[in-house]
């Protein structure tokens, strides 16, 4: 059986220069660039026999462009293929755009790591950063399927696979043989594997680094290294506290997230004190965090991701503020919104009257409520984010 074909088909549109292209292993750069960028020329750092060539003289990557033709008309275009592997080519990058060749180069990555520390401030702002997400639901279209979402995540390279199941389970293997082994991030691989797991446990919770370490029992030092590989993997993100004018006591500590709800499953242990209903209700929140965070990397930054939590226990999932506005979203795996759900957002109401205010939740109606709380199902708010419309014109519409 050969694995599912998905459309190729992202919301992510290119810079007209050059460009970094960052995202985890598996969201489909390499795909993206051949469909996007057909003609432009390759090199694959993955490849061995490309790497060793380089690796030994990266001055190489010059001589060999030196042999293209492009058109007068038009640039030509050149993508390097985890370029994090040999940052050492970022200089000849540098000097060849210096030079004002008609070159376009997209350099793709799924390790910020190396390149943010040589690469990007050697090409002088000569290139845009974007990033590429797993899918969102309205790139699918049809093929979007809730469960199978939360069960599986939306990394494309899971989701074609012949055995989605075992890919995943072997996602985060990939990454400790591949990244951390062979970049030497981490001198522990068991200490590191036990704090993905324990991290886990963190996914849309508080991040107390003090509790993971002794989880982990390492020092909470060495923990915080741990999560700046993790963060520079692109594997995971911290959300911050929104303070904006704040009239109430807000708590310091910054949620956490893996970059997908399926990653985050599989590094999960479950067990007979495991409640599946907490884990399922993490996940979905994760669903909706990846998506919020996706839809404002392809509109370009232009408005923010954080989440709101008073000291006395007020909390609002995620708030996301803008040239388009305030919007407050509180997440329920719940069929049945009942009227405790909705305090967060009353209490977010009363300090920002401005803002719009979203419950979404798992079943069918849409319902306004409270003091004009909108309660959707989370579905139709996925399967409407699209980079072009303002979530206000995502909720007001079906999906």
């Amino acid at each position: 059986m050969s694995p599912k074909m998905f459309p190729v088909g992202r919301f992510l549109v290119p810079p007209q220069g050059s460009f970094f292209l960052f995202g985890p292993r598996g969201t489909g750069k390499s795909t993206w660039t051949q469909t996007a960028l057909p003609r432009a020329v390759r090199f694959d750092l993955l490849d061995p026999a490309t790497f060793r060539e380089l690796a030994a003289r990266p001055e190489r990557l010059e001589e060999r462009l030196g042999a293209e033709r492009a058109r007068p008309e038009e640039p030509l275009d050149v993508v390097i293929d985890e370029v994090q592997r040999l940052p050492g080519l970022l200089p000849v990058v540098h000097r060849r755009l210096e030079s004002g060749a008609p070159v376009r180069f997209v350099l793709t990555g799924s390790s910020a790591r190396k390149v943010r520390r040589e690469g990007a401030n050697l090409l002088g702002g000569r290139a845009a950063l974007r990033t590429l997400h797993p899918f969102l639901a309205a790139e699918l279209g049809e093929d979007f399927h809730l469960e199978t979402a939360l069960a599986r995540g939306l990394v494309p390279l899971v989701l074609a696979a012949v055995e989605p199941a075992e890919t995943l389970r072997a996602y985060a293997a990939l990454y400790l043989e591949e990244e951390v082994r062979q970049e030497a991030l981490v001198r522990d691989l068991g200490a590191f594997s036990r704090f993905l797991e324990a991290m886990s446990f963190a996914h849309g919770q508080s991040l107390n680094l003090a509790a993971v370490a002794r989880e982990c029992q390492v020092s909470r030092k060495l923990v915080t290294g741990y999560l700046e590989v993790l963060e520079d993997l692109l594997l995971g993100f911290r959300l911050q506290v929104f303070t904006r004018r704040a009239r109430r006591e807000l708590v310091a500590h910054p949620k956490f997230y893996y970059f997908d709800c399926g990653v985050f499953r599989s590094l999960r242990p479950r067990g007979p004190l495991d409640r599946p209903e907490e884990i399922d209700g993490a996940a979905l929140e994760g669903l909706v965090a990846q998506h919020l965070r996706a839809w404002i990397a392809y509109r370009g930054e232009r408005e923010s991701l954080a989440f709101w939590r008073t000291r006395s226990g007020l909390e609002v999932d995620f708030v996301v503020y803008g040239e388009a506005g305030l919007v407050a979203i509180e997440v329920k795996n719940t069929g049945r919104v009942r009227p405790e759900d909705l305090r967060g957002l009353e209490a977010f109401g009363a300090d920002y009257p401005q803002s719009l205010r979203l419950l979404l939740h798992r079943g069918r109606e849409r319902l306004l409520l409270g003091s004009g709380v909108l309660c959707l199902p989370v579905e139709e708010l996925l399967r409407s984010l699209r980079p072009e419309v303002t979530l206000a014109e995502a909720a007001a519409q079906p999906g």
